[in-house]
């Protein structure tokens, strides 16, 4: 858009929302100011102003107010054109393909909305809104309460619910703003409604303009931030900050889409440099999804053997095979792909599609919704899932397009090593505790909010070390529930005295010749306690008197071959197996392989 007959000028005051006064080539003037806007912070005296000469002689105020220099930025201030560089954005192809008609000022229910295109079997109503109200690169809008506004987007929802387009376009009247966010100290109910008009489908864009003394034309889009400019803020502090202090992690090493995806899984329930050891073996015996597709289930829960929730592993299985089948076994590279292979939720499809293929997805752990809430203070209860569900909309608004990955990694990390969920948050090294609510408030450790879990059941077991010289008898379980298709000692419920232990070992068909207790130990599940009582019973000729649902193990062998939950951890020493010494054997041969990779 372009004007004609355009002057420079200073603003002197406004005694009125309809007109001001200002220096025109030395002759105080009366122009007229057509945006009837507060725009206090805008037109203070001294300003330095661009007015338009009118073309009509006989009017009154022979000037209009265009635009005005706040700093280095010009913004125009016409209330007029917004509406016309909208439709010439339009007719130069920028909103959609093939339109075929454009009407302004077109009447829908009790409502007048800006504009209607028609673009083949398509019908949009836009209404547009021009800015002015910028702070700090951020712009808002209105700057003055308007009930006129709300009508509007409520209209735009009942005629999307009709079956139309709808589309609120909000033409930001200067250029490099940071982004657009409704005016809550304004106009609560403008911007409540707004964030509604939005979820029932109403698309919400923002531009801005290149703004010169005599022009105005729409250039690039602006991010529209509906739910929380505070976490906006914190998202550039923390991709430096996480580029500059995250820690060395070895999936971050030679990042794909694999590596990310058994790391995230092994992390799941299981701290850092705990799996550490175990992400390092798998990888170095399935180092793609290929050779992960094809191993026997057996090797694969021997090598997932002490990472717990064994499901993980088969659906790591499942999905692999899912990736040859469907994909030819190439990593999926869409959010929406990553999604729909076995075992993999939300987080996991944000984590690989922000890691590795810079998709602002969100990934939403327990580290995210802990420094989240007690950024934002937030008080509702995070083991409801549209608590969680509303965080990941909050973060997936506010992502970095150029950082998403780190952006998303830095959440995490922030969670992990500095918003600590025990002990005190070291709020000291946050970049963003000049931002947080909680922190301010000094209320760090009321957040997160949780429900209290219900009390996790009680099971008492009595475990059973049966063996010989040689062997040591083990028994396969079940192939679904607890532990599933994993391997055990045999074992009953209740605590049995030795006397009893001994009577049962007889019961099984066994000859017991010596017993020994092993005393007591308690492993944590999820949602159930085992406390067991163990015993080691050496009986004779094991091999030929083994009850048929036994295996009879030798002890190399069951180092090596089956896999054991690290529930039976405290008894494995008494069956020649000690798991700490193994794996630390493990760890020692790996690092110095891995080193010599290097």
């Amino acid at each position: 858009m372009k004007y004609e007959r355009i002057e420079k000028a200073v603003f002197l005051e406004r005694p009125n929302r309809f007109i001001a006064y200002a220096m025109i080539n030395g002759k105080k003037e009366t122009i007229h100011v057509k945006n009837t806007g507060r725009c206090a912070e805008l037109l203070i005296p001294g300003a330095v102003i661009y007015v338009q000469e009118s073309g009509n002689p006989a009017r009154k105020t022979k000037w209009d107010l265009i635009a005005v220099e706040k700093g280095e930025r010009l913004i125009n201030m016409d209330s007029q054109i917004p509406n016309q560089v909208v439709r010439e954005w339009i007719e130069q192809g920028n909103f959609a393909p093939d339109v075929t008609l454009i009407r302004p000022e077109t009447i829908y229910g009790s409502s007048r909305f800006d504009l209607y295109v028609e673009a083949g079997d398509r019908k949009i109503f836009i209404e547009v809104k021009g800015v002015t109200l910028e702070e700090d690169g951020v712009c808002r809008f209105p700057d003055a309460p308007s009930d006129r506004a709300v009508k509007h987007l409520e209209e735009l929802i009942r005629a999307g619910k009709e079956g139309y387009e709808t589309c609120v376009f909000f033409v930001v009247q200067m250029k490099g703003v940071r982004y657009f966010t409704p005016n809550t100290d304004t106009h609560p109910a403008f911007a409540e409604t707004l964030v509604k008009a939005a979820a029932a489908g109403v698309k919400i864009l923002a531009y801005d303009c290149k703004v010169e003394a005599d022009s105005i034309r729409i250039a690039d889009p602006v991010d529209v931030v509906l739910g929380s400019p505070r976490l906006k803020e914190a998202a550039e502090p923390l991709v430096k900050w996480f580029r500059e202090k995250k820690r060395d992690l070895p999936w971050r090493k030679r990042m794909n889409a694999y590596r990310v995806w058994i790391s995230e899984i092994m992390l799941q329930q299981t701290r850092v440099e705990a799996v550490k050891p175990y992400y390092e073996r798998f990888l170095e015996e399935l180092p793609d999804v290929k050779a992960l597709a094809e191993v026997p289930e057996e090797r694969l829960l021997k090598l997932w053997e002490g990472l717990g929730y064994y499901c993980r592993a088969r659906n790591l299985k499942k999905a692999a095979q899912q990736i040859m089948d469907e994909y030819e076994g190439h990593f999926p590279e869409t959010y929406e792909e990553i999604h729909s292979l076995k075992g993999i939720g939300n987080y996991t499809a944000g984590a690989i599609s922000s890691f590795v293929y810079n998709i602002p997805k969100p990934a939403v752990d327990g580290n995210v919704l802990r420094v989240v809430t007690r950024l934002l203070a937030d008080p509702e209860d995070i083991t409801k899932a549209q608590v969680k569900k509303k965080i990941e909309g909050l973060i997936e608004e506010i992502i970095p397009r150029e950082a998403a990955g780190d952006f998303n990694q830095s959440l995490i990390e922030l969670g992990a090593i500095v918003c600590l969920p025990n002990g005190e948050p070291k709020c000291g090294e946050c970049p963003v505790s000049h931002l947080c609510l909680a922190c301010e408030q000094g209320r760090q450790k009321d957040y997160p909010v949780r429900k209290k879990a219900k009390p996790r059941r009680i099971e008492k077991r009595t475990i059973f070390i049966f063996c010989d010289s040689r062997a040591v008898a083990i028994q396969k379980r079940p192939d679904s529930g607890l532990l599933a298709g994993m391997y055990e000692f045999p074992g009953v419920e209740g605590y049995l005295s030795q006397d009893e232990a001994v009577e049962y070992a007889k019961s099984l068909g066994l000859a017991p010749v010596r017993i020994r207790s092993l005393g007591k130990a308690k492993h944590i599940f999820s949602h159930v306690e085992w406390h067991m009582t163990g015993y080691e019973i050496l009986v004779d000729e094991l091999e030929k008197s083994i009850p048929e649902n036994m295996i009879f193990s030798e002890r190399d062998e069951l180092e090596e071959k089956y896999p054991m939950p690290s529930a039976f951890a405290p008894y494995l020493k008494a069956a020649g197996m000690e798991k700490n010494c193994l794996k630390r054997k493990y760890d020692r041969a790996a690092a110095v392989k891995s080193e010599a990779k290097r």
